[in-house]
């Protein structure tokens, strides 16, 4: 099993910052893919960015220039530091591991989310 936890969430005015941190534990053997999706009310969830274990960053349009995701492979973290943030940012933020299990099983496992409010 494979255990993922968010943390770094809360509540910001808009212009500020906030770091969000991810972690991985449990039977892994390895981690390819890590990344952050986010979900605002009344919207569908939406990749904000994501990265290999080798270091290429993918962003979407509404993250680029603005936040910035990086990983510790040694500790199986993922960190998104976030700022210049907009109301619009608002949204329960969800980090996601695609890691190879001992068993040699890949699957995408979530965390539970953290909120990021950013007010106007």
């Amino acid at each position: 099993q494979v255990q993922v936890v968010e943390s770094g969430g809360g509540l910001v005015q808009a212009g500020g910052s906030l770091r969000l941190s991810c972690a991985a534990s449990g039977s892994i053997k390895r981690i390819n893919i890590m990344g952050w999706y986010r979900q605002a009310p009344g919207k569908q969830r939406e990749l904000v960015a994501d990265t290999t274990s080798g270091g290429i960053t993918n962003y979407a349009d509404s993250a680029k220039g603005r936040f910035t995701i990086s990983r510790d492979n040694a500790k199986n973290t993922v960190y998104l530091q976030m700022n210049s943030l907009k109301p619009e940012d608002t949204a329960v933020y969800y980090c996601y591991v695609d890691a190879v299990t001992w068993s040699l099983t890949e699957l995408r496992y979530w965390g539970q989310g953290t909120q990021v409010t950013v007010s106007s």
